[in-house]
């Protein structure tokens, strides 16, 4: 692994955690999973920027298949291995400690360590890592919401309909076609094995947006049609209550 790649790694490093205690700083009375997520938030934006810097020719943004790894895709995957380090730490020391979670981390850690061992397959990595970071700012944006008091709100609908959209844009269109392309490649077993398993797990998520998004719509439905059948029904007593009044007025 190139020197500069190492530096970039262990600054990044330093980085995410002094956000992090930035921001527990900025929001004291805010939860631990809050604070985190803001910084989450700053990683996703700053991952998907670079990617998109790294980008030699948008007529076929991967291309070339299977090359030697750019500088600057290097850089992109050395930022995003920083920060997955700092969030596997940060996790461990979080009161719900989630297994899939860290099982997720360790594997993004190994595929992107692989990549920069490698130095090849840069420009599929980078775009893996924008597929799978292009949606993670709604994401954490639905959880923010809540801890804000906005749960069960317009806003917080909204932002888990962008969420699932994005979502199923990167990870069920673009996602397969990627996939294909890595499994089809000369590419070494490690690099197929995570393509493959990445997109079986985003096959998985999609699965279970589905049916959050179905039960939110739904209860949103109900809830509304319950509101006016309940409207209804007050008009309806209060006509009633008119017509008893006149009638014994007569």
């Amino acid at each position: 692994m190139e020197d500069y790649v190492i530096k970039t790694i262990v600054v990044g490093v330093v980085s995410w955690t002094s956000a992090f205690v930035l921001v527990r700083r900025i929001f004291p009375k805010r939860s631990f999973d809050f604070c985190n997520r803001v910084v989450s938030t700053l990683h996703a934006t700053l991952a998907v920027t670079l990617a998109w810097l790294s980008v030699k020719d948008w007529r076929c943004p991967i291309c070339p298949v299977g090359s030697k790894s750019s500088p600057k895709q290097m850089q992109v995957l050395a930022v995003s291995l920083s920060y997955l380090i700092y969030d596997l730490a940060c996790c461990q020391l979080d009161e719900r400690v989630n297994l899939d979670n860290t099982v997720h981390h360790l594997v993004s850690i190994v595929g992107i360590g692989a990549g920069l061992s490698h130095q090849k397959c840069g420009s599929e990595m980078v775009a893996t890592i924008w597929i799978t970071e292009i949606s993670s700012p709604f994401l954490h944006l639905r959880e923010l919401l809540k801890e804000l008091g906005y749960r069960d709100t317009l806003l917080n609908l909204a932002a888990d309909i962008l969420f699932a959209a994005i979502f199923t844009f990167a990870r069920m269109v673009v996602g397969p076609c990627l996939t294909y392309v890595t499994l089809s490649a000369n590419y070494p077993l490690l690099i197929k094995a995570m393509g493959l398993g990445l997109q079986l797990v985003s096959a998985f998520w999609f699965f279970k947006i589905v049916r959050m998004m179905k039960h939110k719509l739904t209860k949103r439905t109900t809830s509304k049609n319950g509101l006016l059948t309940q409207n209804y029904n007050r008009v309806g007593n209060h006509q009633e209550g008119a017509r008893h009044k006149d009638t014994s007025i007569s």
